[in-house]
């Protein structure tokens, strides 16, 4: 129910400390509210006037106020300390997702990332303020009224002490049912945040596809799924519920029985009995609450888990190695037997690489054959299992080396564009630069026609929720941010005309032939007239180099990789 790693919370001793001291005085006035509410009872049963009972009548309500206050203090207390741990988790995750973001998105989907930044830090806050507060509750006021009755009636006291572990075997029962019941509904609400996310992303292509209404039904079922786990989450909560509420219930009304036949028999007095009967409630009480919440908080504890389990992942080791202060035409790159693995799936295998000064080097093959990952591999956003790194006399483990990441600019096949203005979009690596340098950035991007179409000029709203772009002027939005930076000098490119059109990619080419020049430039691609710009091409198939040279060389050889793979690609597109 709690997981250790709680205790490593920034301040959580002292909320503990604090929460016991609180809890045993909220105990002494459970324990005063009760006995003065008996013998007020008591006397007035005996006929005193009520005058005579007054000063009771203030005690008691000073201790029923006092509790009330200190349950109030207690719940104040657990929300701001909630507050804090949350806000201090969510920094912790952002910065975890931050560093070593790309390989935990691929494994957990970005509905899981989503879902545990929003909604699962919302349970964790709902896990902190309710549990800590119901254990302690459970840990201190049954037993110090427990101490009380025995001292008034010894028998009573055993069978209340013999009876409590009965309902808790009862609840650990349920509990236990509750529990993988919760794992499977928090477990098939992560897929249907991931389903759900990855529809919202895709859906123009599936729009396109026709497929939009098929895909729709399987949204359906996923979220019909999540419906039926949480309703049998539900029923063994009430369930629980009940059985407890029957059982302790049940062990009042026999505390009950056997004080009236005490009572009959003389062998107690109306005081303590009746002081025994209005403490046994309150002696099950905190076992009744923490039942009530118990179900309440499964879902915080596995999202608690899940939020722990990403910060505690290992960071990315000796990002420091590297100096590199600007990369130079005799800068040398070099990846010797490289490989990398998915999980225990080989995805690249002996990839040995080497890059000089301001080469072009196409990176080519079919989809899947390992190009968009050798590129992460290049830009530190993967980390190599096996092989070396070398840049420029240095060896590193890998490239995830913030002196590399300085270096370059990567380009995917759909440039993000952020919800703000285009001036915004343009700036955002380089937000102080000025609006001369912009103007000559769009120039040279091919901006120039959409600034000019746009209602606001640089000033208007694009991205989501604003002006939406094409394809093509996302790239030419990304071509621009390059420009702005003349300090880096290594481009990497994955696939970046792969969803436009031909007339829109052989205006973009144009573009982009000159921003190329001075540069180290990885392009992969399977559009190969991209080669005409290239200096050297890297042919990959199945997670390997199986062939290195210059272009027109492959090209000249009929029984190369490269003309292979273009006869492929030929015979695909007739297809």
């Amino acid at each position: 129910m709690i997981d250790k790693r709680l205790f490593a919370v920034p301040g959580i001793i002292k909320i503990l400390v604090t929460l016991v001291v609180l809890t045993g005085l909220q105990a002494f006035t459970i324990l005063f509210q009760g006995i003065f509410l008996a013998k007020i009872i008591v006397a007035l049963w005996e006929g005193t006037d009520f005058i005579s009972v007054v000063s009771q009548v203030v005690v008691f309500a000073i201790a029923f106020l006092l509790r009330q206050l200190l349950v109030v203090f207690k719940n104040s207390l657990m929300a701001h300390f909630s507050d804090q741990a949350v806000e201090s988790y969510r920094v912790q995750l952002l910065a975890k997702y931050a560093e070593i973001g790309p390989s935990v998105i691929t494994k957990s989907g970005t509905g899981n990332a989503v879902t545990t930044l929003g909604v699962g830090l919302d349970n964790v806050k709902n896990y902190f303020q309710l549990l800590l507060i119901k254990v302690f509750d459970l840990g201190i006021i049954p037993w110090l009224i427990l101490l009380y009755i025995f001292f008034l009636k010894w028998e009573q006291g055993l069978f209340l002490l013999l009876i409590f572990p009965v309902v808790i075997l009862f609840f650990i029962i349920l509990g236990l049912a509750a529990q993988s019941k919760a794992d499977a509904e928090f477990a098939n609400f992560k897929n249907l945040n991931n389903r759900f996310v990855d529809a919202l992303r895709g859906l123009p292509t599936l729009k396109q596809l026709g497929l939009s209404q098929s895909y729709g039904a399987e949204i359906y079922n996923i979220s019909e799924d999540y419906r039926k786990t949480t309703m049998r989450t539900l029923r063994i909560a009430i369930t629980s519920t009940f059985a407890l509420d029957f059982f302790t219930t049940l062990s009042i009304a026999i505390v009950a029985v056997f004080l009236g036949f005490d009572l009959m028999n003389g062998k107690m007095t109306l005081l303590p009995a009746l002081s025994i009967l209005v403490l046994a409630p309150e002696y099950f009480l905190p076992l009744r609450n923490f039942a009530d919440d118990y179900h309440a908080t499964l879902n915080g504890k596995n999202a608690l888990t899940d939020v722990l389990t990403v910060i505690d992942m290992p960071s990315v080791p000796d990002q420091e190695l590297l100096t590199l202060p600007s990369w130079q035409q005799d800068s040398e790159l070099n990846l010797a037997d490289v490989a990398f693995s998915y999980d225990t799936l080989p995805t690249l295998t002996n990839i040995n690489v080497t890059a000089k000064g301001y080469q072009k080097i196409a990176i080519v093959g079919e989809s899947g054959s390992g190009k968009s990952t050798l590129l992460k591999l290049l830009g530190g956003f993967l980390q190599p299992n096996a092989g070396s790194v070398i840049v420029n006399g240095q060896s590193l483990p890998h490239l995830t080396q913030k002196s590399w990441q300085q270096q370059f600019f990567y380009m995917p096949q759909s440039p993000y564009i952020f919800h703000a203005s285009l001036r915004d979009n343009i700036k955002f690596y380089t937000p102080n630069t000025d609006d001369v340098t912009v103007e000559s950035a769009i120039t040279r991007a091919g901006l120039s026609p959409l600034v000019d179409d746009l209602p606001d000029g640089l000033d208007t709203i694009i991205g989501e929720s604003g002006r939406q772009l094409s394809g093509g002027q996302a790239q030419r939005v990304a071509l621009a941010r390059m420009l702005l930076d003349s300090k880096r000098k290594v481009l990497l490119f994955d696939e970046p005309t792969a969803h436009l059109d031909i007339e829109t990619e052989v205006e973009l080419k144009q573009t982009m032939a000159p921003i190329l020049a001075n540069h180290l430039v990885f392009f992969a691609t399977h559009r190969l007239h991209w080669l005409d710009q290239m200096d050297f091409v890297l042919v990959m198939a199945n997670g390997e180099i199986v062939e290195t040279g210059e272009p027109k060389a492959l090209l000249a050889d009929e029984n190369s990789a490269l003309n292979h793979l273009r006869h492929e690609l030929y015979r695909g597109k007739l297809a």
